[in-house]
């Protein structure tokens, strides 16, 4: 069963762990890895990654992409959204330690945000804005 508007953005809201896919080019499959996002019902959606990753440049290269959710308790439920690109700009220290207080135990942020920061090299920090939603709940299985 599809999904509601409200239904859908609150699902994306919680910090599910993503799977990111992108263009990787006409001979080439989507390139799918997984990533942490940050998402409010309503607004964009932003992810942070290497600056001259390569999820860094098909991006840009694409001007889009695609994040699909999912669990498989209590029910077997996914959301899929996909959009353009809206602002990429470079990333802060404070955005890592959001993204990563979204998904570390609080005890654990300071010493990743501090490792992070210092050996991943510059970040960019990606804006999608969500244009096209696939969404169910399958029920119990």
């Amino acid at each position: 069963m599809a999904l509601s508007r409200t239904e859908r953005e609150q699902f994306l809201a919680e910090p599910h762990i993503a799977a990111l896919a992108v263009s990787a080019g006409d001979d080439r499959a989507p390139l799918t890895v997984p990533i942490w996002y940050d998402y409010s019902p309503g607004g964009d959606i932003w992810i942070m990654t290497g600056r001259d990753s390569r999820k860094a440049g098909l991006i840009a290269a694409a001007g889009r992409f695609s994040l699909m959710v999912d669990r498989v308790e209590p029910t077997v439920r996914y959301v899929s959204v996909e959009g353009p690109v809206v602002s990429v700009e470079p990333a802060e220290r404070a955005q890592l330690e959001s993204i990563s207080a979204r998904y570390l135990p609080a005890d654990k942020v300071d010493g990743y945000v501090d490792g992070a920061w210092k050996d991943h090299g510059e970040q960019v920090v990606i804006h999608m804005r969500p244009s096209r939603w696939v969404s169910s709940d399958l029920g119990q299985v």
